[in-house]
């Protein structure tokens, strides 16, 4: 994982001395500097965006920051990429979670407090894939069939979908002679 220290580049970008993130075009200042940086990294990288040192993070700058990135990133604009945020309080997780309600998007997110919560909108069977991905750690359909008693298409699909949402990471492996996609959580 590689993490992107949001205050920092706020620092580079604005020198405007604030730790806040107010107005659209601030967002885009930092949007784009997130996009050329992404564009650097390796293919399957989680990329943590660190708001941890950020004060305010109003919803413009929200939704051209997070809701933007995410929307690009799920129509593969940066490629097979990642990204969670990390280090969010309580009134940057509301302003974050609207952007991206607002947009049908979803991402995992740390808290402050270490409490790692999903972001946005995602239907509940989806939840509950995510869910049961992020305490087994990593997970094949055939597994996640058999432990959820479901059809083996309905849990590829619901993995599959969880991957396209980049929610969770795919590893293509060998396992019992045989290649197998395997799911795990960011």
């Amino acid at each position: 994982m590689i993490t992107y220290n949001i205050y920092k580049l706020l620092k580079e970008e604005l020198k405007n001395g604030s730790s806040d993130l107010v107005t659209r075009r601030s967002g885009q200042v930092i949007r784009e500097r997130i996009e050329r940086d992404i564009t650097e990294e390796e293919n399957g990288e989680v990329i943590a965006l660190d708001f941890s040192k950020i004060g305010v993070i109003d919803y413009s700058c929200a939704d051209e920051i997070v809701a933007k990135l995410i929307s690009r990133l799920l129509s593969d604009e940066y490629g097979d990429k990642y990204i969670q945020l990390t280090g969010l309080n309580v009134n940057q997780k509301e302003n974050i979670e609207v952007a991206l309600e607002r947009k049908d998007l979803a991402v995992i997110a740390e808290m402050r407090d270490g409490v790692r919560i999903l972001l946005g909108e995602l239907n509940n069977y989806l939840k509950d894939t995510l869910s049961f991905i992020g305490k087994k750690k990593k997970i094949t359909a055939k597994d996640f069939s058999e432990a959820m008693k479901l059809e083996a298409n309905t849990s590829g699909t619901r993995l599959l979908n969880l991957h396209k949402k980049r929610l969770v990471k795919r590893i293509d492996e060998i396992r019992d002679g045989g290649r197998v996609w395997v799911y795990e959580r960011l």
